[in-house]
């Protein structure tokens, strides 16, 4: 693919990395008010990164937080997913 001229929407990566905080936090055994208590936020801010609608409001910060509380490392959740799903 040549990446001189393309682009994603502005939708793939938020995509890419909600899809994967889910499939980590399934994986973990945790709930979403689990892992919410873990990195000191509400359930319904994790509620809204995980959900498939458009939200845009999280943080490198916060996605940096939830890795840790993960035990993954963060690169981990920008790993390809098929974003079809």
């Amino acid at each position: 693919m040549d990446n001189k001229n393309h682009f994603h929407d502005d939708y793939y990566y938020y995509d890419i990395v909600r899809k994967n905080i889910k499939k980590y936090r399934k994986s973990a055994n945790l709930t979403q008010q689990e892992l919410a208590d873990k990195i000191e936020v509400s359930m319904h801010y994790i509620s809204q990164i995980e959900s498939a609608k458009p939200n845009k409001y999280f943080t490198l910060v916060v996605i940096g937080r939830i890795a840790d509380a993960l035990n993954i490392d963060i690169r981990q959740l920008f790993d390809d997913v098929d974003t079809t799903k």
